[in-house]
């Protein structure tokens, strides 16, 4: 369930993506991209309206998506991570050090 939400969560940020980019700014004209045809393609009135109307569709979808998949991803348990959290600290060593009663020198004598 989970995969095939985030497929579908990419495949409507990718149309999106392309929606948005189609999309004409002002006073430009989408036929000027696409050498005058496309004009026809989306009937007398250009592709303002169906690709507005699009936009809001997939960013409606995206954002239903987005929020079904940050509630799902708060409930899902993910085990693998990198930093143990869960860490016991060291283990003390079994026989303690034993510091000698007299220090030496390097040069082999003791000190006084």
């Amino acid at each position: 369930m989970y995969t095939l939400l985030v497929i579908i969560h990419v495949i409507v940020c990718l149309l999106m993506i392309g929606a948005i980019l189609l999309q004409s700014g002002k006073g430009a004209e989408i036929g000027a991209a696409f050498g005058g045809s496309s004009q026809t393609v989306f009937g007398s009135r250009g592709p303002a309206n169906f690709l507005s109307k699009f936009t809001v569709i997939t960013a409606f979808v995206f954002m239903f998506t987005s929020l079904t998949l940050a509630i799902l991803a708060k409930e899902r348990n993910f085990s693998s991570t990198v930093i143990d959290l869960n860490k016991k600290p060291a283990a003390t060593p079994s026989e303690p050090a034993t510091t000698p009663a007299t220090e030496s020198h390097p040069s082999g004598e003791a000190a006084h």
